[in-house]
């Protein structure tokens, strides 16, 4: 068949796509049948060698599976495809057009693919949607603009999605490479599919297998798998991955990472979703994913800078204005206390002397040290950096005797180190009582117990 003069007229690049069909209805080869001068000079310009009619598309394209299906769609199927995606590892943006071709040979498929490859995105393009998927991503959109909880409100959005892809489960999986954790961020299942939490599965072996996730994708902007043909080219390029869809009953998987300024945040999947409908999720997520990811990076800056504002950077505890929110909380009635609870007031002894002695890396590190000793003693309880070498505990639901057994832990755990000493002081809390004037009643107490300390170690307050 002559494809010449049909693709001359052509002004943009373009070639005609051959796709072998098997009796089983899967594909085999793919090649590039014939190219246009524009496409011929590409392949010069790109390739550095002329373009051969009949090769493997593979030669002259990276390989890609979502590539490969939309050739056998339009191929065999006789639908016309528009997709404008970018491709990550090349750092470009493709805008491609497959048009299907009358063929007369029974196991051989033809179409037309013109295409345009360009370093900056066309905005224009990248909202060139059909009504439906406009529809459902301007969707998502307002509800994540509107929201007064952004967490609660994207496991809204992604039940939305799920019920979009007809899926068992939908998940958005958070992904700290440096941390090496992962967190389900938000997730929806299908009522009665039998799928388990993605809690169950976050472990270190797991972390692993998500690790290998942008490997897998290559030049992809996704990683779709649905059916068995799909299935085996995993289990050719990642096994571990294969074998754990299979063992978790998982039949097809449409997988996208969420990157934010160039990096990988998380990743959005569908399992076992509707394999009739792959054109018109494929094109809804590729783009949905574009507003996910900005809105999970805010959300996690926001985080970050709300631990910031909260959290003694020095020690992990925390911070003062942490301590005055919660305590003027307690005395506003928006927060209620298990009665009765101990307010404890702990100052490190000697602080001053290891500065100047030892420096002060080694005055931060024996605050460090005595927030550890806090959190362990206390570790039902909040503690916080009240400043200095002061730190104050509320400890809820604990009485004067049991408050008593616990300052006992301390004062025996510090007494195991090299240098930490507590002065300590305690005031019990019981319904009707005011919070300040019990942390007033602790406060002294701590700076009697202090004074104590340096009658009998005068040398440890002025070194």
């Amino acid at each position: 068949m002559d494809f010449s003069k049909l693709i001359n007229g052509y002004s943009a690049k373009t070639c005609v796509m051959s796709v072998e069909r098997f009796p089983d209805g899967t594909y085999g080869n793919i090649r590039i049948a014939a190219g246009n001068m524009a496409h011929c000079a590409d392949m010069m310009n790109t390739m550095h060698r002329p373009f051969i009619p009949d090769s493997p598309y593979e030669e002259y394209f990276p390989e890609n599976k979502n590539f490969e299906d939309f050739c056998y769609r339009s191929a065999f199927m006789g639908q016309l495809l528009h997709s404008y995606v970018r491709l990550p590892q090349m750092g470009l943006w493709l805008n491609m057009f497959l048009l299907p071709l009358e063929s007369d040979e029974p196991n051989k498929g033809y179409c037309i693919y013109s295409y345009d490859v360009t370093p900056n995105v066309d905005l224009e393009q990248r909202a060139s949607l059909s009504a439906d998927t406009s529809s459902a991503v301007i969707k998502t959109c307002i509800k994540l603009r509107g929201a007064d909880d952004l967490h609660n409100t994207f496991n809204e959005v992604i039940e939305d999605i799920r019920k979009i892809c007809d899926s068992d489960h939908c998940c958005i999986l958070l992904f700290n490479k440096e941390e090496r954790s992962c967190e389900n961020f938000c997730e929806a299942i299908k009522y009665g599919c039998g799928m388990l939490p993605m809690d169950r599965y976050l472990d270190e072996e797991f972390f692993e297998i998500v690790q290998t996730c942008d490997d897998t994708l290559g030049d992809s902007t996704c990683i779709i798998i649905k059916d068995q043909q799909d299935m085996d080219w995993l289990r050719s390029i990642n096994p571990v991955w294969h074998d754990l869809l299979v063992n978790t009953g998982i039949k097809s998987i449409v997988l996208f990472p969420l990157r934010y300024n160039g990096r990988t945040i998380g990743y959005i999947w569908s399992l076992n979703f509707n394999i009739e409908n792959t054109v018109k999720i494929k094109e809804t997520l590729e783009l949905t994913t574009f507003f996910l990811a900005s809105e999970i990076a805010n959300y996690q800056l926001m985080k970050k800078l709300e631990m910031l504002s909260s959290v003694d950077m020095l020690t992990g505890v925390n911070n003062r204005n942490t301590m005055n929110n919660n305590v003027d909380e307690i005395v506003e009635g928006k927060r209620k206390m298990k009665f009765p609870y101990s307010v404890v007031f702990a100052d490190l002894n000697g602080l001053k002397r290891v500065n100047d002695e030892e420096g002060h890396i080694a005055g931060d590190q024996l605050l460090k040290n005595a927030a550890a000793i806090l959190r362990g003693v206390f570790y039902d309880g909040e503690v916080y950096r009240a400043g200095g070498d002061e730190f104050m505990v509320l400890a809820d639901g604990l009485d004067e005797t049991e408050i008593e057994a616990r300052v006992k832990q301390l004062i025996d755990q510090a007494a195991n180190t090299r240098n930490v000493h507590f002065a300590v002081g305690t005031c019990a809390v019981n319904k009707g009582d005011d919070i300040r004037s019990a942390m007033h009643i602790a406060d002294e107490r701590m700076y009697a117990d202090k004074n104590a300390y340096y009658e009998q170690h005068p040398e440890r307050k002025y070194r």
